[in-house]
């Protein structure tokens, strides 16, 4: 509950916290990330490059997000990507390519995904110049996944016989995956009722494209440490595994999410 009210509070109190919080966020699960996959024989990351690329790449989207800098704020981390691409033809390690590989996925499949969340948290109008902050839409979106995760492990475990993909997470079914997407759908009433800015349909669609991507965010981390045999992603968190298994069906969910608002202007 302390998490969860953490997160809450840094994302409505203001841009300031919401930034702090993401950043570190971005982080501390890359970082973790490294960790993991240079247990694999072979592989050694550059955890500290990666995880500062990770922070770098919130800053400067969310800088690029509410005007406070133009493209050439990404610079940098552009050449910190080259950086981590020539660093090994130099360092004679094991197995240079899955460096390479690892090093790129830390950044495609995290840090993108949590940068990303400040295209949803700041609208920027074209007509009058200016950019505000709406918290809802980023809370929104972890509003849906807890709500999905409760909704399926509840339902789950009630009448839960069919697996819904018996060989990367056996516990899953059908049922749960039903019933967490209908609690999550239910509850995008009352974001239309409270928060009029998207009509109904627009938040049950994005509470439909939350579900379905939150659950495979969750399947591909579960996927991942399957391949690593591993249970949980750390023990940053006491009782709830690492960074990764907290955020693993956001790290879907927000990309989504995003392409999906953008596709609402489209229409």
């Amino acid at each position: 509950m302390l998490f969860v009210a953490i997160l809450v509070g840094c994302i409505l109190y203001n841009p300031l916290s919401f930034g702090a919080l993401f950043v570190l966020i971005s982080a501390l699960t890359v970082r973790e990330f490294g960790e993991l996959v240079n247990n694999i024989e072979g592989v050694s990351v550059n955890k500290t490059i990666i995880m500062l690329g990770g922070a770098y790449l919130f800053l400067a989207i969310m800088g690029f997000s509410i005007d406070a800098a133009d493209s050439k704020i990404f610079i940098p981390y552009l050449l910190l990507l080259l950086y981590l691409m020539i660093s090994e033809l130099y360092l004679k390690k094991e197995n240079p390519v899955l460096n390479w590989a690892f090093s790129m996925l830390s950044q495609l499949y995290i840090a993108l995904p949590f940068a990303l969340l400040s295209v949803l948290a700041f609208q920027n109008d074209v007509e009058l110049g200016t950019v505000s902050y709406n918290p809802i839409l980023p809370l929104s979106v972890f509003v849906f996944i807890w709500l999905s995760d409760t909704g399926a492990y509840c339902v789950g475990s009630l009448i839960g016989k069919h697996r819904l993909f018996e060989r990367i997470s056996p516990k899953k079914s059908w049922e749960g995956s039903i019933g967490g997407g209908a609690v999550s759908i239910a509850s995008s009433f009352a974001f239309a009722h409270f928060f009029p800015f998207m009509n109904t349909f627009e938040w049950v669609g994005l509470a439909l494209v939350v579900v379905i991507f939150g659950t495979w965010g969750d399947l591909t981390e579960s996927l991942l440490k399957r391949q690593l045999h591993i249970k949980d992603s750390g023990n940053i968190l006491p009782g709830h595994g690492g960074m990764l298994d907290r955020f693993d069906s956001a790290l879907m969910a927000i990309p989504a999410a995003v392409v999906y608002l953008y596709a609402l202007t489209w229409i």
